[in-house]
């Protein structure tokens, strides 16, 4: 797939077939983008898992926080990464290696790997890079 552009359909289909979220880079500082956005997910009605290791067991937005994407205890739809894109490959052979892998990988703004993004596909994964679901999801859903 061509991640320079994605069409309107591919988003849509992605933000309406997914419930589950972990957002990997959670944070609980309420000036951090992934802060606002798990707000964002969770007020959408998304069941969102932060994961984070450093503050695995603690709490966001009233969600445990998990250190590392096995240890949540449902099947994800989707993984939102916020997460510096030399982190994206790892973070991809991570996804891979889970016992139910998720339809969908999504990076944040400014986060892209394309070698990550073609293996990822490769094993049959959606991928979204340099985007937000919290600007697509007004833009495409309202």
């Amino acid at each position: 797939m061509n991640h320079d552009a994605y069409p309107d359909f591919y988003l849509t289909d992605i933000l309406r077939s997914t419930k589950t979220i972990a957002l990997v880079g959670a944070s609980p500082n309420t000036e951090r983008p992934s802060h606002r956005v798990m707000a964002f997910l969770l007020r959408k009605g998304y069941k969102v898992f932060p994961v984070n290791p450093g503050q695995a067991g603690k709490q966001i937005h009233g969600q445990t926080v998990y250190a590392r994407l096995a240890d949540i205890p449902e099947p994800i739809d989707m993984v939102d990464v916020f997460r510096a894109s030399e982190a994206v490959p790892a973070l991809v052979d991570e996804i891979l290696a889970l016992e139910t892998r998720p339809k969908f990988i999504w990076t944040q703004l400014a986060v892209r790997d394309d070698q990550a993004a073609k293996k990822a596909e490769e094993e049959g994964l959606k991928v979204v890079m340099d985007r937000c679901p919290a600007i697509e999801y007004p833009r495409l859903i309202g």
